[in-house]
């Protein structure tokens, strides 16, 4: 990927000529300029190519002995040639002056007389040959080693012993490993033979089998390494008589653990030695191993392995197993084999320019896992902020100077052995321009963004190319007081901004930019120097995170300390997520280690971890996943039915265990079975797992079996199904002949389709395996069904209207098909409605009247287990009391879901009164029904059933997605979307991602929240002229669903419209809170709101608001209060007395629990229904609000009027916009006073009514009194309104409101509740943040909604409203009276006289 930037780089700066090249040659943009091959050719140019220079023959470890000659050999091939030097020990040897050590000419070296002491070793060590082109560059080869042997030295020696005829000895003499070569035996004085009885073992030691007479004698071993030779000590070996007596076995030389080098040869040595005499056997991990037939294994001496040619697939441990008869014994030694390190992939020449980046390509494989280091011209390159090794093995060169130029070379080594390949690199002289104006500097380079990491560049096009639609720019940049610069190019034509990543934080970086055109680079800006962000310490990724499983239901997760970054860590949160659903659970863990249990058996999970200090979290590790063990199923297999085949066999069939109750590979299944009269002789089959079925044979004629399957993991057996019976025939059925012909057979023709009926033929002695159902227009043979032996209809599809049709059933078995029977039937007219139950043409044969039909089962329930699970159960009144089934019906169940247009049915049998329905939709609407079939009889459908299947996390993400630009506000944006096709469920919410990297990790993205159902949404205060991309995710109860994918929108670019009116809305100016997100449809209320600044509304505008608001109170007042005067002059003594008991059952202010208590209001104004009316329906419903028992009426439903009514609209639609602050604008709420009047919407206290009108929307009280409290603002807020944000609870209930029909002017005004005793609570605002939308506090206080509705200066207790249940005629007759007055006039008096100071005191906050 480096290589192909670099490319893309090389061609917006490189000549026109190269610019051809690459259009006609390259198939990837820059990959044939860049990588190796011959160089880039242009008309009149010298372009250097690339040349051979690589090694011939390499060093190779030797091993020498003292005062011996030694060549280490090398040569390397190059035009012109090369100059050889040798390096020892990463020095370079001077070899002019030195008489032992000198060059050959083909560059091997030669050392004679190598010089070898205990305290003087100038000749072992590890040499390298350097070869050196001037004009060139260096490569150095891979490193030799040269072991010169020591001085012999026996670490043990052979030993007198003695040895029975025919059976094995050993004789030891062990030297220092590198002089095992050099070591041989003697016999008496005369070198021994060695055969294949007698061997020397690698390591010196002599090992003699099948000891005869003529291996008696004196021995002793010699060792020879070009000194004088050493002799070890001289014993004798006895051999004794063979002998009756035995003796124990036992091991004289035991195999031990050996690492081997691919290639090699290898000797396990085994020597055992008893009487009787042993042999060996060996095997390798479990397998004997056969050392006869194969070529590569031979056993030594009888007893010892010998392995050739070593590979990978020998490694592993091998047992040495020894038996004489009597006993046996072994012994294990394990094999390592290792490989040198070896190229997987080779570094490859490279053109680059000047400031480009490089990446040179490396991948070794070896075992061990080889290190890898770089060299550049000989020289280790030291890793650097400009020469970085990336993806463990490659070199990336950042910002190439010219002196970069050579050959590197990437030398890969391990314990074993080290390897090297190289490559070299050519940088470019830039081409000189072409005729033709080249374009001046770009101007305004500016950073318009500076973070710890990046920094994102912009620019102006040049004074010389105004509009730059074909000039392409790149920008050059370096650390400040470095002189390697590097270079970022725009990615189009035209584009005038580039973010340079992977900066250090808190440094300064020097910026500039060149624009080209076809002719050329131009002039270069000035420099720009900016200084990236310092960045917070936080915590780098834990290293080593590990996850294994420790039982079936837990998993513990281990890691150690982030190593960079760190600070003081004060705890991590470790993440997990079972695989193939969306919700990540997190646990806090002080420690390094932490278990998770409660885990579901054999699911796998992935896990992160988190690290936390002082600052915030981390860099997340990266995931890992592991399952947990498995265990012994939970459950039993589903849907175990039984077929009675003959007298002597039944088939079994069953479903596997749900899957989440599997626990683990389902390995079997173990059928029991029984007799039933015979309980404890019990007969268990096993099967495979993914057997379904098995036929039970060999059981006897006419009994009764019990069955029942159980399914089986690795762990064990899980729990069994129910005992099922069955009972073979008494006899066996006839298949040696065809079926007779079926009874009978109906036809009922429809418009498109043709429903057959029919009965089994009446010996039913014959198999019937199936019918065959033939039909076509004038003829059976055009179409031809088969149909299961149990079925007694079909439907056949897809007809012609008004066509004659032959139909032909015949039934069949093994043996053929029987005699036809034959119908025919016209279909009818598309114009036919009518129901012909039967039309018959010609039938040929009389239909045998059908038996009697059976009784249909009963109480048949669904029970509803998971989201696609139902479990349908019935009960059939044919059967006894205790409902066991003896003979051979069975019962066919079939469902659909209940949607008037779907009539496809789904059908399934059973033999047991219960079936389990798989493979359903979630959140779906199902109908079951049952039949039951016995022999020739079928019932008729049951009473169907119902249920809904559990929801399920949606499985499709939102469709159609699309982002648009809020018309006048550039920084706003509209998301809108559609749910998802699969949503599984109800949608309660969606979760908008967004981020400027579309390949971000998700958890990096932004997160906006949308509750509800809602499918729009505008998010705000985005960066203008970017590129974001958004996705959608959508939740129900279950959790979240999949993500959409990815759109991307490009903001618009900064103009005028920045600053536009709408940013400058008027407002309260309440605590810095912005307006929600209400839509692009959404319009001001008249009141003041709050802005999304704050910005206060003229004083005049609201003084004007607040008289005119004030002054139609007043004079709807005063009309009430004439009114009211006047209906009561017209009252009777009669009413009189009314009012009296009223007021004696109101009682005082002070509410005491008892509804006698309660005085009168100052205000009882009368209404004729008061009902709640739902607004728009929200994202967010609040729970007080919506269990009211008032039910609603939406032909009672008229709009408020508009003159006192702009609170209500105000609120309605803060609460649709989640606003945290009530923005009513009553006087209560600018003066901060207690509110005057409530009225809950709930509360219904009892032995209180007021009679209204009657009418179909009452209902009865409520026998619990549940109070409203009041609000009081302690900071002048606004009164709580029942429109204010509460908790999501239930997302399906819509929000009332009170909605008032009067029957006089006041018709605004709510009668007010009681209020509790306790002390007020507040209802504080929010701030809201530019980006989310947040929530209001939500306090549950009581399940009431109240409006409130201030007055200034003195405080008055609400009153209760209750709506009546419905009366009686006799109340109805009372409540007419009681509607007429409600008031004494001494009463009315000092209403009016309160009036009147009301009216004082809004004068003087009008004059004020």
């Amino acid at each position: 990927m480096a290589a192909e930037r670099g490319a893309r780089r090389l061609l917006s700066t490189s000549s026109f000529w190269l610019y051809c090249l690459l259009l006609l040659g390259r198939r990837t943009p820059g990959a044939a300029a860049a990588r190796s091959g011959s160089a880039p050719q242009s008309p009149g140019a010298s372009i250097r190519t690339f040349t051979p220079f690589y090694f011939l023959v390499e060093p190779v470890d030797t091993l020498s002995v003292r005062g011996s000659s030694v060549i280490l050999n090398c040569s390397a091939y190059s035009e012109p040639s090369p100059k050889i030097e040798w390096k020892k020990d990463g020095t370079f040897l001077n070899l002019a002056s030195d008489d032992r050590r000198q060059l050959l000419p083909d560059g091997s070296l030669f050392i004679s007389n190598v010089v070898h002491s205990k305290h003087n070793k100038p000749d072992e060590g590890y040499y390298q040959c350097v070869a050196t082109v001037e004009s060139l560059g260096t490569i150095v080869s891979r490193t030799a080693k040269l072991t010169v042997a020591g001085l012999p030295r026996f670490t043990s020696q052979p030993e007198p012993s003695s040895v029975y005829a025919g059976n094995s000895a050993i004789l030891n003499c062990e030297v220092n490993a590198d002089l095992v070569p050099f070591v041989r035996w003697e016999q008496n004085r005369h070198p021994l033979l060695l055969d294949d009885r007698v061997i020397k073992l690698p390591s010196g030691m002599l090992v003699i089998s099948n000891a005869t007479e003529g291996d008696g004698g004196l021995y002793r071993c010699i060792v020879e390494s070009g000194g004088p030779p050493k002799y070890s000590d001289e014993v004798e070996l006895k051999v004794l008589p063979d002998t009756e007596v035995t003796s124990d076995l036992v091991f004289l030389k035991q195999p031990s653990p050996l690492v081997r080098v691919i290639g090699q040869d290898v000797v396990l040595p085994c020597v055992a030695s008893g009487l009787p005499t042993p042999t060996i056997k060996w095997m390798k991990n479990e397998e004997a191993l056969d050392t006869e037939s194969s070529e590569r294994l031979v056993l030594l001496a009888g007893s010892s392995l010998e392995i050739s040619d070593v590979t990978e697939d020998d490694a592993g441990t091998y047992f040495c197993i020894a038996d004489n008869g009597n006993e046996t014994i072994e012994a294990q030694a394990e094999l390592t084999v290792q490989a040198q390190p070896e190229f997987l992939k080779q570094p490859t020449n490279i053109y680059a320019h000047e400031s480009m980046d490089i990446v040179f390509e490396c991948e070794v494989t070896g075992k061990p896992t080889p290190t890898v280091k770089w060299v550049k011209n000989g020289d280790m390159v030291i890793p650097s902020d400009y020469f970085k090794i990336v993806k463990e093995h490659n070199l990336q060169v950042l910002g190439l100077v010219k002196s970069d130029e050579g050959f590197y070379q990437c030398i890969a080594e391990n314990d074993v052995g080290n390897a090297q390949a190289g490559a070299q690199l050519i940088i470019l002289e830039h081409a000189p321009a072409t005729t033709g104006p080249l374009p001046s500097a770009p101007r305004d380079v500016v950073a318009s963004l500076v973070s710890t990491r990046f920094i994102k560049l912009t620019w102006r096009t040049p004074a010389s190319d105004p509009h730059g639609d074909n000039l392409t720019y790149s920008v050059f940049y370096t650390k400040e007081g470095i002189a390697r610069e590097r270079v970022e190019n725009t990615s189009r034509p035209g584009e005038m901004q580039v973010t340079i990543q992977n900066l250090m934080p808190a440094t300064v970086y020097v910026f500039r930019v060149m624009a080209q055109n076809k002719h050329g680079s131009g002039e270069s800006s000035a420099p720009l120097r900016v200084e990236t962000q310092p960045e917070v310490q936080l915590p780098g990724p834990a290293p080593n995170i590990r996850a294994y499983a420790t039982s079936p239901t837990s998993i513990t997760v281990t890691w150690e300390t982030p190593v960079s970054g760190n600070g003081e860590i004060q705890n991590y949160k470790l993440y997990y997520m079972e695989k193939g659903t969306d919700k990540e659970q997190d646990v806090d863990v002080s420690s390094h280690s932490f278990t998770i249990n409660g885990l579901k058996k054999y699911t796998e999970y992935s896990f992160r971890v988190v690290a936390y200090n002082k600052h915030g979290p981390g860099v997340s590790t990266q995931d890992v996943a592991v399952r947990t063990l498995s265990d012994v199923p939970s459950a039993a297999p589903q849907n175990l039915s039984l077929e009675v085949r003959n007298s002597k066999s039944i088939m079994i069939h069953w479903q596997p265990p749900a899957p989440a109750t599997q626990n683990g590979q389902i390995t079997g299944y173990k059928i029991r079975y029984r007799k039933a009269s015979r309980k404890s002789d019990v007969t268990e089959t096993l099967v495979s797992g993914t057997q379904l079925s098995q036929l039970i044979e060999g059981l006897d004629r006419g009994t009764e079996y019990n069955f029942r399957v159980a399914a089986l993991t690795i762990n064990g057996t899980g729990p069994a199904t129910d005992w099922l019976s069955a009972e073979t025939f008494e006899s066996d059925l006839d298949e040696t002949r065809v079926p007779e012909v079926p009874s009978s057979l109906h036809v009922r023709p429809l418009v498109t389709s043709i429903v057959v009926s029919w009965t089994p033929p009446e010996n039913q002695n014959i198999v019937v395996r199936g019918y065959a159902i033939g039909y076509g227009i004038g003829s059976p043979h055009a179409q031809t069904i088969k149909v299961d032996y149990k079925q007694r209809y079909y439907t056949i599809e897809n007809l012609d209207p008004s066509s004659h049709y032959v139909i032909t059933l015949k039934a069949f078995n093994n043996v053929g098909e029987g005699i036809p029977l034959y119908e025919s039937a016209v279909t009818r007219p598309h114009t036919d409605t009518s129901e012909v139950d039967l039309f018959v043409i010609n039938a040929p044969y009389t239909p045998v009247p059908d038996p009697t039909p059976m009784m249909p089962p009963v109480g048949v329930q669904a029970s509803i287990l998971s989201h696609d699970t139902i479990r349908i159960t019935w009960a059939d009144n044919s059967l006894p009391k205790h409902q066991k089934i003896t003979d051979s019906r069975y019962y066919t169940v079939r469902w659909k879901t209940n949607i008037p247009a779907n009539t496809k049915y789904k059908n399934a049998n059973a033999t047991t009164l219960s079936y389990l329905v798989t493979g359903l939709k979630p959140n779906t609407l199902y109908e079951f029904s049952v039949m039951v079939t016995k022999g020739r009889r079928s019932s008729t459908w049951s009473m169907t059933a119902h249920g809904t299947t559990f929801e399920l996390v949606p499985t499709s993400p939102p469709k159609d997605v699309t982002v648009v630009s809020k018309e006048g506000k550039p920084k706003t944006i509209i998301v809108n979307w559609q749910p998802p096709s699969e949503a599984n469920g109800k949608i309660t919410g969606y979760i908008i991602y967004y981020s400027t990297d579309v390949n971000a990790e998700i958890h990096d993205w932004v997160i906006e929240p949308v509750v509800g159902n809602r499918l729009t949404h505008q998010i705000q205060e985005l960066t203008l002229d970017t590129p974001y991309y958004f996705k959608i995710q959508a939740r129900n109860s279950k959790g979240m669903g999949p993500m959409s994918e990815a759109v991307q929108f490009r903001t618009p670019k900064a103009d005028s419209s920045d600053k536009m009116p709408n940013d400058q809305a008027s407002g309260s100016g309440g605590k810095g809170s912005r307006l929600p997100d209400l839509g692009s449809d959404y319009k001001p209320p008249m009141s003041g709101s709050n802005s999304p600044h704050g910005s206060p509304t003229s004083p005049l505008d609201s003084n004007m608001l607040l008289v005119i608001i004030v002054s139609v109170g007043v004079i709807t007042i005063v009309v009430v209060v004439i009114i009211a005067v006047f209906c009561t002059r017209r009252t009777t003594s009669h009413q009189k007395k009314k009012r009296a008991a009223c007021k004696s059952v109101n009682g005082s202010h002070k509410y005491k629990g008892n509804s006698k208590d309660v005085k009168p209001p100052d205000l009882w104004i009368h209404h004729e229904r008061l009902e709640l009316k739902p607004i728009d329906k929200s994202p967010d419903p609040n729970p007080i609000m919506t269990d009211t028992p008032i039910p609603r009426n939406s032909q009672d439903i008229t709009p408020v009027d508009n003159s006192m009514d702009s609170n209500i609209h105000q609120r309605r639609n803060s609460y649709r916009g989640h606003e945290s602050e009530d923005s009513m604008s009553t006087l209560a709420g600018r003066r901060g006073m207690r509110p005057k009047m409530m009225m809950p919407f709930d509360s219904q206290p009892p032995q209180q009514s007021v009679r209204n009108t009657p009418s179909t929307d009452t209902m009865p009280a409520s026998s619990s009194q549940t109070c409203c409290t009041d609000h009081q603002d302690p900071e002048g807020a606004t009164s709580s309104s029942y429109l204010a944000s509460s908790q999501e609870e239930d997302s399906g209930q819509s929000l009332p409101t009170a909605h008032v029909r009067p029957s006089h002017p006041l018709k605004s005004f709510a009668v007010p509740a009681v209020p509790p005793p306790g002390p007020p609570t507040y209802d504080p605002a929010l701030p809201s943040t530019p980006l989310l939308s947040q929530q209001a506090l939500n306090h549950h206080i009581h399940s009431v909604k109240t409006a409130s509705i201030g007055t200034l200066g003195r405080s008055r207790p609400p009153m209760p409203v209750v709506v009546p249940s419905a009366p009686e005629v006799q109340e109805t007759t009372r409540m007419l009276e009681d509607s007429e007055s409600s008031y004494e006039p001494d009463e009315l008096t000092k209403e009016m006289a309160h009036l009147e100071g009301l009216m004082k005191d809004l004068n003087a906050i009008t004059t004020a």
